[in-house]
């Protein structure tokens, strides 16, 4: 079973093409996505950058609520909705920035905030590919 999630956590797609040897543990955590189970954003950036990489920031924040009791499938039901948010559906990484759990009229709610992050090789974002 997944831990909880938490702010600082990071998801990167299963699918991405990452620097060899990426030193970082992770496990299935939404469709396609694996939670990183031992470095935070600063963490992963430090490995991606001794390894000549680039970790890009998106500035635009990702944001979104869910009603619901029981507070871990309501927050991976929350993130799950915020990935399908995710503009660009190139973008290679998700950084939780803010996890909040309260209620309203009795009924609990979770609202999950998160920027898009991006792993690649290239110090130009996509590489000078014409994403659309």
């Amino acid at each position: 079973m997944t831990a909880t999630i938490k702010t600082g956590d990071i998801l990167i797609k299963g699918s991405s093409h990452l620097p060899q040897p990426a030193q970082f543990v992770s496990e299935p955590y939404a469709h396609g996505w694996e939670l990183v189970k031992n470095l935070d954003g600063k963490g992963l950036d430090q490995i991606i950058g001794k390894a000549g990489w680039n970790f890009f920031y998106i500035a635009s924040e990702l944001k979104t609520s869910v009603f619901g009791s029981d507070e871990d499938k309501t927050t991976r039901q929350a993130i799950r909705k915020i990935i399908a948010k995710m503009t660009s559906k190139n973008l290679n990484c998700l950084e939780i920035t803010g996890i909040t759990r309260k209620q309203f009229l009795g009924l609990p709610w979770v609202s999950v905030s998160a920027h898009s992050r991006h792993i690649q090789e290239s110090i130009v974002l996509f590489g000078g590919r014409d994403i659309t």
